[in-house]
């Protein structure tokens, strides 16, 4: 079942998403802004290196290249109780203009943490512009019919996250460059 408008502002008050602005409620999501740090890919080496979006703004946006694929962070952290799990979803008008997000926005009963957001600018021609505080996904969030054995609290290996995170790979980590301005 998909919680409504009122069962979703309540929890987001009650410590759900921090912080909570009432306005961000839909009736049947809530809203998720852009955090201002993104990981891009490194000119040199396999790795990502950090940039701090801080000064962009909506008149004066970052411009994501046609092709480019970035990890970006909701500025909003979750608690997920253990009675409801979470599907993010790219707004749709962010989506019209030529963002996709890849589908990895399952938020299981238990995570803790910013989303990370995995985007990519599908347009072949024009730049897609992104700023701290766009409200760029949805969260919607389901009932689940019986609390999970263990709770992704206990299992998850990306609960507690407050940046956008890379893979967590146990083979081999790609590696993170420290934020720096654009």
């Amino acid at each position: 079942m998909i919680l409504p408008d009122s069962e979703i502002a309540e929890l987001a008050a009650a410590g759900c998403v921090k912080p909570f602005d009432p306005v961000l409620v839909n009736p049947a999501s809530i809203d998720l802004r852009l955090a201002p740090t993104i990981l891009i890919e490194s000119v040199v080496g396999v790795g990502l290196v950090g940039l701090d979006l801080s000064d962009h703004t909506e008149a004066d946006p970052y411009l994501l290249r046609p092709g480019q694929f970035i990890l970006a962070a909701t500025a909003e952290r979750i608690t997920m109780p253990t009675h409801l799990a979470g599907q993010v979803q790219l707004k749709s008008t962010v989506a019209r203009q030529g963002l996709e997000h890849l589908m990895a926005g399952w938020i299981d009963p238990g995570f803790n943490g910013t989303i990370t957001l995995e985007l990519h600018n599908s347009r072949q021609l024009q730049p897609v512009p992104i700023w701290p505080g766009m409200r760029v996904a949805q969260l919607v969030l389901l009932t689940m019919a019986a609390p999970p054995v263990n709770s992704y609290a206990v299992t998850g290996r990306y609960n507690g996250q407050q940046l956008p995170t890379g893979p967590r790979l146990k083979h081999r980590q790609l590696p993170i460059t420290p934020t720096t301005s654009d």
